[in-house]
């Protein structure tokens, strides 16, 4: 299985080329859709990268495929402008899933 970068930026997408994981840039939904629908239809892709700007700006599209497909895993990465989550997401998170305050 390999992974696959789908990037709002180029910066990010030349990265990840450099160390070999292929991918593409999108900017508009349909391009996302199409992105994602040849990424889905690759039984080679077990990893789908993704920029958190993309993941934020069309949640729903990202979400469905978490929800309604086992592969490949989608894992949202922050781009070159760092993430867009709080300090203390992790522990947000796990107060939340399990209702313990850390």
């Amino acid at each position: 299985m390999r992974m696959y970068l789908i990037s709002d930026n180029i910066d990010t997408y030349t990265g990840m080329k450099l160390s070999g994981v292929g991918g593409v840039v999108v900017h508009t939904r349909p391009e996302l859709k199409a992105a994602l629908e040849e990424a889905l239809a690759d039984n080679t892709i077990g990893i789908i990268l993704i920029t958190e700007k993309l993941s934020n700006e069309f949640p729903e599209i990202i979400n469905d495929i978490k929800l309604n497909k086992r592969i490949p895993l989608i894992v949202e990465i922050p781009d070159r402008h760092g993430t867009g989550r709080k300090p203390d997401f992790i522990t947000a998170y796990v107060n939340e899933a399990i209702g313990l305050k850390l």
